[in-house]
């Protein structure tokens, strides 16, 4: 990126903050999806009169993408954001308040991520940015003990490294003297790399002394062999410091070879000196995660699931007391069926403040601490970082299907105040669109919900674009996506329908587990009810005009539709979708997940054919495009290869793009462009009457 580039939409980003929609507005495009800033890591200092945060921007020329960091006041209400420890074609990221007000954060400013360290006057204007450590290993992550004396770091260590960083990287699969990789246990390779055994992600506790790191530092795991944080979306939220610094509390699941198909993540405690690393979950074989301790020291909170080896069941926020035994813990929400996705103390330590799916939408929740009841925080949206304030108000990050991520306030009476629009300018010269919820009676006459997302103002019958969510266990609900928005799908003149069928989150336990052992039973009822219900409320649907699409299970689906509902879209988009379930249960790299949702191993399932898309191929008819990464190794790119030949053999009409350098996800700027376009024209092609490219 050039520092043109940055130093223009770092002007964006300071003066153009709320502006009214404009006439000359467009429709969305892929580009703007792929550009628009985005909102990562949020920081409250010591004293509440700072949020820092950082923006991540793209190039539109290179789609390059850089990381800065910003600064706002939350004690003026028409604070500008200002940037902060600015470094010339350097990123800087995760920024975390010391007890001092200084900030520290990760910058890539010396050649590997390192930690980076910045005073804040009380004017807020930052000091000269100083590294704060020299390690040779990168740095994935870190957490400030309570008064700052110390620091836990975690990356990538071998595991017979004493100090963060070796020369060499522990890699026991690679003996030489050729490029061959040696494996005697699963895991093999995970979600997107193949495992490197003897290195794992291990944490650190180091002293801070004048603002940088000190010594060698502690390794955390002791005996244990595993990552922590969990890989591969385990972060901070894993990692909390024991008040009064004795330790720091960290998730981790044993590394062995059962690790496939295990999900007993537990909680070990260490002493910050690395000694005594002790297991505070054992009694539980499922997942226990999400420590947090409340100020004073004397409560620790986590979340936990009941069942092993089920990565979707509800998972409860616990509590035990300083001194007491594990079988001391009580569930302090077990007769609220929603499962937690965050937990944090408010400073006064009478309540939790949590985030979970509910419906639609995920929302932040407090939780009273002696009687357990749930008190909903925010209306619709989706809530991700949660910051209670002394004076009963909350600092959080939200987004929705109409706008990406912002910093919001909510005030002690419940009034909302918006403190950022990192896309004012962006989105004013967007146009917005209609968004309409709805509910049905779905399979076994259960209650479904959907959404109905079109462009506002069209007039005319409108083509549906038909989406089925991934997970199955997950929920296309009120979110922004930087990867499959209905936002920009509706831009290009099309209805979109969203059903959250069976097994969806959101609507308590039983709803999510109705799935197990029935992928291609109750939701591809709801989804057939559901598309009926859509046409039926609303008259600008065209329901003969119609593409369905769907990415992993969504991607499933779209097979299975091709097989049992073949007559009733005009074209199919197929991103990362199971086609042959043998196939998929022999070679996906989590087994838990393939292994709960069909009843065990595949010689051990009771009918393992009955929900398999490849033996419905006769009733193949309707065109399909497919999608895959190459470094997909959830659902191996084979999965779309196979179908693709099919519908080849079978003059189908049929296109396979495949991505060198993604992985389940679709994740770089050009490679998001270059999906949508492909998608957009064969949408066009087969309900538009048009050509693609057009």
């Amino acid at each position: 990126m050039t520092k043109t580039f940055k130093t223009f939409t770092t002007a964006l980003l300071v003066t153009g903050a709320f502006l009214p929609a404009i006439a000359t507005a467009k429709p969305m495009t892929a580009e703007d999806l792929a550009t628009l800033k985005r909102m990562g890591s949020v920081a409250v200092s010591p004293d509440e009169k700072w949020v820092a945060y950082d923006i991540t921007e793209t190039d539109p020329e290179s789609y390059q993408r850089s990381t800065a960091l910003y600064l706002l006041a939350l004690d003026k209400a028409d604070a500008m954001p200002v940037r902060i420890a600015d470094q010339p074609e350097k990123s800087e990221h995760s920024p975390a308040f010391a007890a001092n007000g200084s900030l520290y954060y990760l910058s890539d400013a010396s050649g590997s991520e390192q930690l980076w360290h910045t005073d804040i006057a009380t004017t807020g204007k930052s000091g000269a940015p100083t590294q704060a450590s020299d390690l040779k290993a990168d740095i994935a992550g870190f957490k400030l003990s309570p008064t700052s004396e110390k620091i836990a770091l975690w990356g990538d260590i071998a595991r017979d490294c004493p100090t963060f960083g070796c020369e060499k990287s522990g890699n026991q699969a690679e003996p030489g003297p050729g490029t061959g990789r040696e494996y005697d246990e699963l895991f093999i390779r995970h979600w997107s790399s193949w495992e490197t055994p003897g290195n794992y992600s291990r944490i650190f506790a180091f002293d801070l002394k004048d603002g940088k790191v000190a010594g060698d530092g502690a390794a955390l795991d002791g005996d244990l062999v595993g990552d922590s944080p969990s890989k591969p979306f385990g972060g901070g939220e894993e990692i909390a410091w024991v008040p009064g610094e004795a330790g720091v509390f960290f998730t981790l699941r044993t590394a062995d070879r059962n690790e496939p198909k295990s999900t007993n993540l537990d909680l070990y405690g260490a002493k910050a000196d690395g000694t005594e690393t002790v297991n505070y979950t054992d009694n539980n074989d499922a997942t226990d995660t999400l420590p947090a301790f409340s100020s004073d020291g004397e409560w620790l909170a986590w979340a936990a699931m009941e069942r092993p080896g089920y990565e979707a069941d509800r998972l409860v926020v616990k509590l035990r007391k300083k001194g007491s035994e594990e079988d001391d813990a009580f569930a302090l929400t077990k007769d609220w069926d929603r499962s937690v996705g965050s937990i944090v103390w408010t400073p006064d330590d009478k309540k939790l403040i949590v985030t979970a799916q509910d419906v639609l939408d995920h929302p932040a929740f407090a939780v009273d601490i002696e009687t357990g009841k749930v008190t909903r925080l925010t209306g619709e949206g989706n809530v991700g970082t949660t910051i209670p304030l002394q004076d009963g108000s909350l600092i959080y990050t939200m987004n929705n299907l109409q706008l990406p991520t912002d910093l919001y306030r909510r005030a002690p009476d419940g009034t909302v105040t918006q403190l950022t629009n990192i896309n004012g300018r962006e989105l004013a010269a967007i146009d917005s669109v209609d968004i309409q919820r709805f509910n049905f009676a779905g399979a076994n006459g259960d209650q479904v919900w959907g959404q109905i997302i079109k462009p506002t103002g069209v007039t005319g019958k409108l083509p549906m674009a038909f989406l089925a969510h991934g997970g199955p266990q997950g929920s296309f609900g009120n979110s922004w996506s930087t990867r499959w928005n209905p936002k920009v799908m509706a831009a290009q003149g099309y209805a979109v329908v969203t059903i959250d069928f069976h097994g969806s989150t959101g609507y308590g336990q039983k709803f999510t587990d109705s799935i197990n052992l029935d992928w291609g039973g109750k939701p591809l009822e709801d989804l057939k009810l559901g598309y009926a219900a859509a046409v039926k409320i609303d008259s600008q649907i065209d329901g003969e005009r119609s593409c369905a699409l769907g990415g992993s299970y969504g991607g499933y689906m779209m097979n299975w539709i091709a097989g049992n509902w073949p007559d009733r879209f005009d074209c199919l988009v197929n991103h990362a979708g199971v086609f042959d379930l043998r196939a998929m249960a022999l070679s996906t790299e989590e087994l838990w997940f393939d292994q709960w949702d069909h009843g065990g191993t595949w010689w051990t399932r009771s009918d393992p054919e009955k929900w398999n898309p490849v033996n419905k191929i006769t009733n193949w008819q309707t065109p399909t495009l497919f999608i895959h990464g190459e470094l997909d190794f959830r659902i191996p790119y084979t999965q779309s290869i196979m179908p693709f030949t099919v519908s080849q053999e079978m003059d189908i009409p049929s296109k396979l793009l495949i991505f060198p350098d993604e992985n389940h996800w679709v994740l770089k700027g050009k490679n998001s462009v270059q999906w949508y376009r492909t998608v957009f024209d064969w949408m066009a092609k087969w309900t538009k009457g048009g050509q693609e490219g057009e």
